[in-house]
């Protein structure tokens, strides 16, 4: 039985609106392709005239053996040999010719594409992230650009030049030979192609359940894979496996179907073209034998029709990849139709802040002004917040989890847009300047670093890609990162694993300080950059945080209120509003909120 995560879906029919997506990658090399359609020309009509140096060939023969004429008079057939072998490699060589001129554009068609989606993905927003499945996504980005290359390849190179071989043959047959042999093989060739499509269609079904399938295993396992610690925790490797054989057994089970329905449509395709060479050479050989015809047609006649039945003997497989090509094309363009939630407005000015120079102060003050938003329109989560962070102040927001802390980080970033309201920097409204330069003047510490599976020098880097490595070990230097690396044996060079894994809490997050100092910014966020720390790393972290955060405007987003103590003002959030506010020994004698989590925290 099929799980509840394959519905049965219906055979689509074929969407030519894919061309349309392609073609005007293609069309910035005109001339190119012009060139490699004549090439293609060259090489069919070279090859439709093969046939006619084979008959030219055996009659010489027929003709020299009837007439047993002197073996000198053999230089004729002789001659027509060396021009059967000039024509054949001539065929070669136009061939090869039109798929490197044809190659080269479909390639860079391709380059051009893969990229146009990938920069897309980035700007995509993150509530599109957050509900994608990278192991699917990839699949569909992988299928799609060899969709790409598969649609133009056999296209050009196998169904435009066997219709081409197929009107140039139909015409000769009935203008030399009459209209029967025209009529036997232009019925074979309908018949032939009509059966194959028919058949391509109901095997469709199958082959998309395999993709489906193939897509949800390969979506499992990095799923898993990822999170393999978890998977350790909880001894939940046998499940992990048997989830994954789930989703095999569908792709088992649509292959098995797959491979009886090729059987049927290969040996449907064999009959047809039994009968048909069958009807044709019957009638080539009566022919001959009534001596309309020389021996030299009949090989003619044979030769066209193993000629024209090579390429169509793919077609079935052909038509369904083209089919697949397209469906796969069309979802790799469905990715690039989709819009983020979270635009610039047109013509989007840059948010404009003084450079922060080694003595100087920020001059970025934030407001956020009677600001709400909802992730969902039934559950409210900032309801009218108000508050001002001066230039170079520090300010905490404390609460219980859930209560909005972390979702006015994302505002700030703009990953989500608010409601109603508006946060602004400088007086600037942060939703009328580019997503861009917004985020290049804020610099974050978040909670759960993510470090990219390369070096220690290159996670930091990261920070500014253009930054020389005195900057980096500078930065470094200034996270108290330096005598870590120092006991490590490869040093910078160290491989911090897939997400960083190979390192601490503690580690991680100071490349992540390091990588804010590299990147210099005015504004500094900590998301609860030091909750999941032991007392030791956290009074180191925190000896880096107030070092990076000298001179800069600083939002901290806290769990241990011992972190933020010499904040210059203190948030208090609960379910989305702001119920107290003030410094440290302020909010302690209110005896409210703020103080009975002190006093929590301290016993």
């Amino acid at each position: 039985m099929r799980p509840s995560s394959y519905p049965d879906q219906e055979v689509r029919s074929i969407n030519w609106q894919a061309f349309k997506l392609i073609l005007p990658y293609l069309f910035e090399y005109k001339k190119r392709i012009a060139f490699a359609m004549l090439c293609l020309i060259f090489t069919k009509i070279a090859s439709v005239y093969l046939p006619f140096i084979l008959k030219d060939i055996v009659d010489s023969l027929d003709a020299n053996n009837t007439d047993k004429q002197n073996s000198a008079l053999m230089i004729v057939p002789l001659a027509l040999v060396a021009t059967y072998g000039v024509v054949r490699f001539s065929i070669v060589v136009f061939a090869e010719i039109r798929d490197t001129l044809f190659g080269r554009v479909t390639e860079r068609a391709i380059r051009r594409i893969g990229l146009k989606v990938f920069r897309h993905l980035h700007a995509l927003d993150l509530d599109f992230h957050l509900n994608r499945q990278t192991g699917g996504l990839s699949r569909d980005i992988e299928r799609g650009t060899t969709g790409i290359n598969f649609l133009m390849r056999f296209m050009v190179f196998n169904i435009v030049p066997t219709l081409l071989e197929i009107v140039m043959v139909v015409t000769i047959l009935f203008v030399n030979y009459g209209i029967w042999f025209a009529a036997i093989t232009l019925t074979s060739i309908i018949s032939y192609i009509a059966f194959s499509v028919y058949v391509t269609e109901l095997r469709t079904r199958y082959v998309r359940e395999a993709n489906q399938a193939d897509s949800s295993s390969n979506t499992r396992a990095i799923d898993s894979l990822l999170n393999y610690e978890t998977v350790k925790y909880f001894t939940n490797e046998e499940y992990e496996a048997q989830a994954y054989d789930k989703h095999l057994s569908v792709w088992e089970q649509a292959k098995i179907k797959n491979r009886l329905s090729l059987f049927a449509l290969n040996g449907g395709q064999a009959l047809i073209i039994a009968f048909a060479i069958t009807a044709m050479l019957a009638l080539a050989a009566k022919e001959v034998a009534a001596g309309v015809m020389t021996l030299g047609d009949f090989v003619l006649i044979n030769a066209f029709m193993m000629q024209l039945f090579i390429p169509l003997n793919f077609l079935g497989f052909v038509y369904r990849e083209i089919k697949g090509s397209l469906a796969n094309i069309e979802n790799l363009f469905g990715l690039l139709a989709k819009k983020a939630k979270v635009q610039d407005v047109p013509q989007a000015p840059a948010l404009s802040l003084a450079e922060l120079g080694d003595n100087t102060s920020s001059q970025a003050s934030i407001v956020f002004d009677n600001i709400t938003f909802a992730y969902n329109e039934k559950r409210p989560i900032i309801k009218g917040i108000s508050f001002e962070i001066k230039a170079g102040e520090k300010v905490a927001v404390v609460g219980q989890s859930g209560s909005g802390k972390s979702t006015l980080v994302k505002l700030l970033f703009r990953f989500y847009d608010v409601d109603s309201g508006a946060i602004r920097i400088n007086g600037q409204d942060i939703s009328q300047v580019s997503q861009h330069s917004l985020r290049a003047h804020i610099g974050i510490v978040p909670q759960d670093t993510v470090l990219f599976n390369d070096t220690l020098f290159n996670n930091v880097q990261y920070g500014c890609p253009t930054a020389s490595k005195e900057q980096v070990l500078k930065a470094i230097d200034l996270a108290h990162l330096s005598e870590f690396i120092a006991s490590l044996p490869d040093g910078l060079a160290t491989r911090v694993g897939e997400r960083g894994l190979k390192l601490s809490g503690g580690e991680k997050q100071r490349v992540a300080i390091a990588r804010t100092i590299l990147k210099n910014p005015q504004i500094l966020v900590f998301d609860e950059a030091t909750s999941s720390l032991d007392s030791h790393s956290e009074q180191a972290i925190l000896t880096a945080i107030n070092e990076v955060a000298k001179n800069r405007t600083s939002l901290v987003i806290a769990h241990r209120l011992s972190t933020i103590v010499d904040s210059d003002n203190i948030i208090v959030m609960s379910h989305g509003e702001i119920v107290e506010q003030g410094n440290h020994q302020q909010l302690l004698a209110l005896q409210g909120q703020y103080s009975k989590m002190w006093q929590l925290q301290q016993s």
